[in-house]
């Protein structure tokens, strides 16, 4: 039995209490798994010994700046399982283990009850149950020591009949079971981590907008005061963290020009991720944008909206970074002494110099690095989008992330590594807070399901937390490109239902879906211009989006990450899946035509058990984009989606008449 414990000991030890198969227990207990602040966190282990003797388990776990442990008792489930929970109430690290002992008093109990169910003899029985209690004084104390006295003096006055009540009944089995003797107790071999993340690290929807294309006037260079004007707008769609790509001063040296041209104008703004020239690097503003203060009212006014800041993490440097001047070492050298610029073959980065994190001066490096994070920290930032993190050292992320979360665990780190899945997980273990994924690749049913039911009911849920963007500046899938105003729609739900945490990149509200011709990169990008918009222009998904996200404030359901469910759907073209609150009193349904061109019926399954509504039962399903209301009875319905009226459904089903559900349950 992997992960099991016994107690190693010299030959004739009485302890033999086997725990094993603790779950969650992510790689032997070497990484923490991660829950969010006001969840009951769930242990399971297999406890069991020779022969029928009753056992009894506790639960062990503190902060790890709390010396004192605390514990909870374990309930058995059956078949050698046993469970415990323990709330986390602090934004910050848990410790936990499992203690196990024989339980000789309710071994004594259960043996008694099968005697008189015999109808056999039972004194000496009864003498063996009050030793047990005069074995358990020495360990008693106050109040609940006299009550032990008591019940040995009033055993030894009563008659046969009397004691068998006295010692049987629920006060004494309290007693005892407040003071156990450990003296042969097994304690499991290792300590397991659990990270209590705030909520914001499951339940979010992010915004990423480029400040410089922020401004009044078409062409003309946005600033942070600007941004500050468009915070209304963007959090009355229902966004919560609104992510600035890098904001730092630009790099003149090999700047790119517009659609990645190598060569730019006059007045080519340049790649915000090529960081640093003549004015700073990563802990300066671009001048065109501002200044600290500038950027520290953007902060501020972003959280009187009711949003975080999220802050690009980018390290890499242009070659006119300080860095490049003051540490050359940092950087990698070809043999002709120069510094080696990034490359993606047949992608050429002339623009940027990548950071040789394992350089002979690599503890200067980190430390600096780590600095950033704080710098950034200090000016209010508290959530960081980290750009490639898979093309630096896992163990640097694991000392980085963990050295800002010991002083400051509010924050949080989102992982922008498209690439091979065990490297994002690794990642993810480490100490990422959330991870970009595939989902803007899956557009298929069978595929979807496959994909998220690996990514939710699997193992990976237990350290991984999915952000499921439906575009980013680097990314326009086809569905998007070709789907039209539809396509946008059911990328916007799939998106923000299947995950409860997901975002969009700018412009995404306006259909833009303009392509490089056989690519995946936007034609005049913005990553090398700076756009203007009419965010106000006909056919924008402004309300739409705000009904989803309002949606997802309003039901519980959604809050929630791990309780995603498929259900049968007999069209190949209508995915459908729920979600079911914690506490159970929030059920939603989703149906999705995955085609954007095309009006497609189904019949679908609902899980009325699950539900709890009767196969004959009638019931209530409100339908939450358009409001329309339903009466169902059985568990089978027919649904029947038009992309171009409405590509999707969002049913939340209960008894009738409906009750409206207010704070979520975590």
């Amino acid at each position: 039995m992997p992960g099991a414990t016994m107690n190693r000991s010299v030959r004739g030890d009485v302890r033999s209490v086997w725990i094993g198969s603790v779950r969650p227990e992510l790689d032997g207990g070497r990484f923490p798994v991660k829950r969010e602040v006001g969840d009951l966190f769930e242990v399971t282990a297999d406890i069991l010994r020779e022969g029928h003797e009753a056992l009894a388990a506790v639960l062990r776990y503190r902060t790890v700046k709390d010396p004192a442990w605390h514990e909870v008792r374990m309930d058995p489930l059956g078949n050698d399982r046993w469970v415990g929970r323990f709330p986390l109430t602090e934004n910050t690290r848990y410790l936990y283990t499992i203690e196990a002992f024989p339980d000789p008093y309710r071994t004594w109990a259960e043996d008694l009850k099968k005697r008189l169910a015999a109808g056999m003899e039972v004194t000496s029985e009864l003498l063996e149950g009050a030793e047990i209690l005069r074995r358990t004084l020495p360990r008693s104390a106050g109040a609940d020591r006299r009550r032990l006295e008591a019940r040995l003096a009033d055993f030894e006055q009563a008659e046969t009949a009397a004691r068998i009540r006295l010692l049987l009944d629920e006060e004494t089995l309290e007693l005892v079971e407040t003071y156990p003797d450990r003296s042969a107790a097994t304690q499991y071999d290792r300590e397991l981590e659990v990270v209590a993340d705030r909520v914001l690290a499951r339940f979010a929807a992010w915004y990423e907008m480029f400040p410089r294309s922020q401004g009044k006037a078409p062409g003309r260079h946005g600033t942070l005061r600007d941004c500050i004007e468009r915070l209304p707008r963007i959090a009355g769609m229902g966004f919560d963290v609104i992510y600035l790509p890098p904001i730092h001063p630009i790099g003149v040296s090999f700047r790119k020009g517009k659609n990645n041209s190598l060569t730019a104008g006059p007045d080519d703004p340049g790649s915000p991720w090529a960081i640093g020239n003549e004015h700073g690097g990563h802990k300066a503003v671009e001048p065109a944008l501002g200044t600290l203060e500038d950027f520290r009212a953007f902060v501020q006014a972003a959280r009187q909206a009711g949003m975080e800041v999220a802050l690009d993490y980018a390290l890499q440097c242009s070659p006119d970074h300080p860095y490049v001047k003051e540490h050359p070492e940092w950087f990698y050298a070809r043999p002709d002494g120069t510094i080696k610029y990034a490359e993606n073959p047949p992608k050429k980065y002339q623009d940027i110099y990548p950071l040789n994190f394992s350089c002979r001066d690599r503890e200067a490096l980190w430390e600096e690095m780590r600095s950033i994070l704080l710098f950034w920290i200090e000016q209010g930032v508290r959530i960081f989008r980290v750009d490639n993190p898979h093309t630096k050292p896992i163990p640097f992320w694991a000392w980085v992330i963990g050295e800002i979360q010991a002083v400051r665990p509010e924050v949080l780190f989102l992982a922008e590594a498209f690439t091979r899945p065990k490297v994002m997980q690794a990642l993810a273990k480490v100490g990422f807070t959330q991870s970009y994924t595939y989902f803007t690749w899956r557009n298929f049913k069978q595929e979807l399901i496959d994909y998220f039911t690996e990514l939710m009911q699997s193992d990976v849920a237990e350290y991984l937390r999915g952000n499921l963007f439906t575009n980013t500046p680097d990314i326009l899938p086809p569905i998007l490109q070709h789907g039209g105003r539809p396509a946008f729609q059911i990328r916007l739900v799939l998106a923000a239902t299947l995950s409860s945490v997901y975002g969009i990149y700018s412009g995404y509200e306006l259909c833009e879906n303009d392509p490089i011709p056989g690519t995946e990169e936007y034609f005049n990008s913005e990553k090398y211009e700076i756009k203007s918009r009419d965010w106000g222009a006909p056919g924008n998904l402004d309300g739409y989006i705000a009904r989803v996200n309002t949606i997802r404030r309003e039901n519980p359901a959604f809050h929630e990450y791990r309780n995603l469910r498929f259900y049968p759907s007999d069209h190949d073209d209508i995915l459908w899946y729920g979600k079911r609150s914690c506490d159970g009193g929030n059920t939603v349904l989703v149906a999705v035509n995955l085609d954007p061109f095309e009006a497609h019926q189904a019949t679908v399954r609902l899980p009325l058990d699950a539900i709890g509504i009767g196969a004959e039962e009638r019931f209530q399903a409100q339908e939450l984009i358009t409001g329309t209301r339903h009466l169902w009875k059985g568990e089978e319905q027919t649904i029947r989606l038009d992309p171009n009226e409405e590509p999707a459904a969002i049913f939340r089903v209960g008894r009738f008449p409906h009750k409206d559900y207010g704070t979520p349950c975590y």
